[in-house]
């Protein structure tokens, strides 16, 4: 399983409870797709720089998750039918690999 990041922007209108409510079943659809959540924030209302779907803020949710890769199509399609979300992206977070960095070896001057 790999490790993804999502931020998924749902509309100012929902309530506190529903915006947990939201949170609990994104979270159990990860884990009914056989994946784990490592851990999840609520970023809060913030105002948007343009309009979204007429609306000029949003309540940010932050997830980390590990899933496998073909659930992150189940993923984009289960957030695109939700009526609640403007917005959601996913990313897969870099692992840094283990081991020495490499480097270029210098040239060496050629002889004369």
């Amino acid at each position: 399983m790999k490790t993804y990041e999502t931020v998924t922007i749902v509309k100012p209108q929902l309530s506190d409870g529903e915006v947990a409510a939201f949170t609990d079943k994104a979270k159990a659809f990860i884990v009914s797709a056989g994946g784990e959540v490592v851990s999840e924030e609520k970023l809060g209302r913030r105002r948007f720089t343009h309009d979204i779907n007429k609306n000029r803020e949003g309540f940010y949710l932050y997830l980390k998750f590990k899933a496998e890769g073909t659930f992150i199509k189940d993923w984009a399609e289960n957030m695109k039918l939700n009526q609640n979300v403007l917005r959601s992206a996913v990313m897969k977070t870099g692992e840094p690999k283990a081991g020495p960095a490499k480097t270029k070896a210098a040239k060496t001057p050629a002889a004369a």
